[in-house]
């Protein structure tokens, strides 16, 4: 079986998995962390491993989503927001542990904490139009 990807798919996808190289370096810094090298309150730690975590998982969730994006009948607005949501929650959901979470002994979220709570809601247009897209084609 050959899977043909459209050009968005496979530009997305392609941006989606440069995008790795910056993950793997919040890996390496997150073990410096751990190790103590990196001065931070249990707060900033808790946010840091967050926002780690989203990254790696709403990248690869994004990468099936071009896939299953590819495979309705989805265009225009709603196509866009299937095939974006995810890959825009995975930026603004990291971001927003990170940013939320930044500067010396800092013991809960600043402003930056709306960038999740964005974040969240690209994750949900983007499933939610996905699953609709893919239920009715």
């Amino acid at each position: 079986m050959t899977i043909t990807l459209s050009e968005a798919s496979r530009n997305l996808a392609g941006i989606l998995l440069l995008t790795v190289v910056t993950i793997e370096f919040g890996g390496w810094f997150l073990t410096k962390i751990v190790r103590g090298d990196v001065p931070m309150t249990d707060f900033q730690k808790a946010f840091a491993r967050a926002g780690h975590a989203h990254a790696g998982v709403l990248v690869i969730f994004g990468l099936v989503c071009q896939l299953l994006a590819d495979a309705t009948t989805l265009t225009g607005a709603a196509g866009w927001v299937a095939r974006l949501g995810v890959p825009a929650a995975a930026i603004l959901m990291s971001g927003g542990f990170f940013a939320s979470s930044a500067g010396r002994d800092v013991t809960k979220p600043n402003k930056a904490i709306v960038m999740l709570w964005v974040g969240a809601l690209c994750l949900a247009a983007g499933v939610l139009t996905l699953g609709v897209g893919l239920l009715t084609s």
